[in-house]
């Protein structure tokens, strides 16, 4: 997976656009079994592909939302955004400190037709991913540093460094089903 840090913009747009194939590259690779198994007490990698649509999906809205409404919403930041670095660091400390997905987490369900599920699953990554991607090349590069939307765990963040935590979040859950996955043989 890819791992450099973009910074504007057409860089944020790019490395989402490269994480979502990369993503979807290593999702296929599961059989439809393997796809919907949970990995020991952890989540399958079907239900990590849901909880990533289901935390890309209000950003996207947010994004396509009026700037005033998110201004009048949330506020403008009144200090220094943070690097995909530090952002990343700080998610992994508020992990480190037993935070959850909460209610981000993938609901259960299930369905008889699993070939036709994970269709429906990848076809609703790739809808919130595009539209992810749509939103945010309406906006004016100045503005991903001033205006702000709530994050469940690292409360406010600007829209840029939602963007990373977007993107992270991504490369993080391909890590962690990686890395259970290599635990287990």
């Amino acid at each position: 997976m890819s791992t450099e840090a973009p910074q504007t913009r057409e860089e944020i747009v790019e490395a989402l656009q490269r994480q979502e194939t990369e993503g979807v590259a290593y999702w296929t690779t599961f059989d439809t079994d393997a796809f919907f198994a949970r990995i020991g007490e952890s989540w399958s990698p079907a239900e990590a592909v849901r909880h990533l649509t289901k935390s890309t999906r209000p950003v996207a809205i947010a994004l396509a939302a009026p700037k005033i409404f998110l201004r009048l919403r949330f506020g403008k930041s009144k200090r220094p955004p943070l690097t995909y670095d530090a952002l990343r660091a700080r998610y992994q400390q508020k992990l480190d400190e037993g935070g959850k997905a909460g209610r981000f987490a993938p609901s259960d369900q299930d369905n008889a037709d699993r070939e036709a599920w994970r269709t429906e699953i990848m076809a609703s990554f790739a809808r919130a991913n595009h539209d992810l991607r749509a939103a945010l090349a309406r906006w004016p590069e100045k503005k991903l540093d001033t205006l702000q939307l709530p994050h469940p765990l690292l409360g406010k963040l600007t829209v840029r460094e939602m963007l990373f935590f977007t993107l992270y979040h991504q490369r993080h859950h391909v890590a962690v089903v990686q890395r259970r996955l290599s635990e287990r043989t």
